[in-house]
């Protein structure tokens, strides 16, 4: 049984408790932050860990009232392309998939957990659901991430075998530029990057841009036919950026970061306009880590290592119509790994550190409790000088301050912020942790 420190009372409660909105399960727990939201088309719903329960449960939950209420078409996720694509194509009734843990059956790279779990399987069946009772307001699943290099060039040439079997022949001998090098994508970044060899930036560029060019040829105004197109191409964009990414890993970690997160902006943007084209503007859920989607310029992440994020980038494209909501926890249990690759466990969470957000939020003494961050009191106290917690695929409690701890300003980071105060681990689909399969991300080991 955990417990809570006692509740601040009295004269010295400080004042920012007034404002905290309790989650209690109710359907009306998050009306007022809803009318908050109000016309924003860009909501990012973010997590402290990819591997809590809670986290999960209720970015689900707000994303649920988004979509049946709001008329949000699409979710957006820290995911890559083509695995999620097929979880699209199962919640709008296509593929051959039958249940929502079969059209998770992409997500082989560690960490399965992160998608194979049992509250996107929930979300996923969900989602299914209402586009069959909802066929004129069906809402998208898509991913944002960039890391399927070899499955994306897959997908391109696929999927110009059914529509021109010569352009299919003029990619595989553009990609093919990639196959001295195996599967291992580290390894082309290795070679291109010490000079034993010229890198294919070009050939995926040509692939890219051939695509972009005969998108009516190939189409002819087929709406289905021109989600199949938009695939293929966010697939050839993926290629083109990835190859850049994974020479970038042997450059640091800020410039692989940035890529990294400037195209998951850039495919944002190009689902906007992509969904956008049907009529009225595209309005968008996006989930991700909290270092992805809380503005990198309210932590030190911008102000010290020149790191920019998702988030950031969301709100200078849509300054008006971004809203962006963190979750945090101050202790309990999560699922996560000792080390990249190894299996996941359940493991238990470290009481906050002195002078972290997570320490002010417990000291409020309630379960779970929403904040507006745009309140002059809330500000006040949470617009300076805060540690705060990040724990990604890997938790290390034995380095904890130095491997999971940034200084933010979190009141600037978040427009809202959910905090439960002890969490449980999610339940993942599968024992095993994953296959690398040789992509290794720039986030390890910290794995953000």
């Amino acid at each position: 049984m955990h417990r809570r420190g006692p509740a601040v009372t009295g004269a010295v409660r400080p004042a920012w408790q007034r404002h905290a909105q309790p989650i209690t399960g109710a359907s009306s727990d998050y009306d007022a932050l809803l009318g908050g939201i109000g016309n924003a088309r860009f909501v990012l719903i973010g997590e402290a860990s990819h591997g809590t329960h809670e986290f999960y449960r209720e970015r689900a939950r707000l994303t649920r009232h988004l979509i049946e209420h709001h008329g949000f078409q699409a979710v957006a996720v820290e995911a890559d392309w083509p695995d999620a694509y097929r979880v699209n194509r199962f919640v709008r009734g296509l593929g051959d998939d039958q249940t929502a843990q079969e059209a998770l059956g992409d997500f082989q790279r560690f960490p399965k957990w992160m998608w194979r779990n049992a509250d996107t399987q929930a979300f996923v069946a969900w989602l299914r659901d209402h586009n069959e009772r909802h066929p004129q307001d069906g809402a998208g699943f898509y991913g944002l991430d960039l890391y399927s290099l070899h499955r994306s060039m897959n997908a391109v040439v696929d999927y110009l075998e059914g529509v021109d079997p010569d352009a299919a022949r003029r990619a595989r001998e553009r990609y093919a530029c990639f196959e001295m090098f195996g599967p291992d994508p580290q390894l082309y970044g290795y070679a291109t990057e010490r000079g034993v060899t010229e890198p294919c930036e070009e050939q995926a560029w040509q692939q890219l841009t051939e695509l972009q060019r005969r998108e009516a040829e190939l189409t002819r105004g087929d709406l289905l036919a021109g989600d199949e197109h938009f695939h293929a191409e966010q697939n050839a964009r993926l290629a083109l950026n990835a190859e850049t990414y994974y020479r970038s890993m042997f450059r640091g970690r800020d410039e692989s970061w940035n890529l990294r997160d400037t195209h998951m902006a850039d495919t944002l943007a190009a689902l906007d306009e992509h969904l956008s084209a049907r009529g009225e503007p595209a309005r968008i859920v996006i989930w991700a880590h909290n270092s992805h989607l809380g503005d990198a310029r309210a932590s030190a992440m911008g102000w010290e290592r020149g790191e920019l994020n998702l988030g950031q980038l969301t709100r200078e494209r849509w300054p008006d119509q971004t809203f962006i909501i963190g979750q945090t926890t101050a202790g309990g249990t999560v699922f996560a790994s000792d080390d990249w690759d190894a299996p996941g466990r359940i493991k238990q969470v470290r009481p906050p550190l002195p002078g972290s957000l997570e320490e002010e939020l417990h000291a409020a003494g309630q379960d779970a409790f929403w904040l507006d961050m745009h309140d002059p009191e809330v500000q006040a106290a949470l617009g300076e000088g805060h540690l705060q917690r990040f724990i990604g695929v890997i938790y290390r409690p034995d380095t904890e301050r130095w491997s999971h701890y940034v200084h933010t300003r979190p009141a600037a980071m978040y427009d809202a912020v959910l905090h439960f105060d002890m969490t449980t681990a999610l339940s993942p689909l599968d024992a095993t942790p994953g296959d690398d399969g040789g992509e290794l991300p720039e986030t390890y080991p910290t794995g953000e």
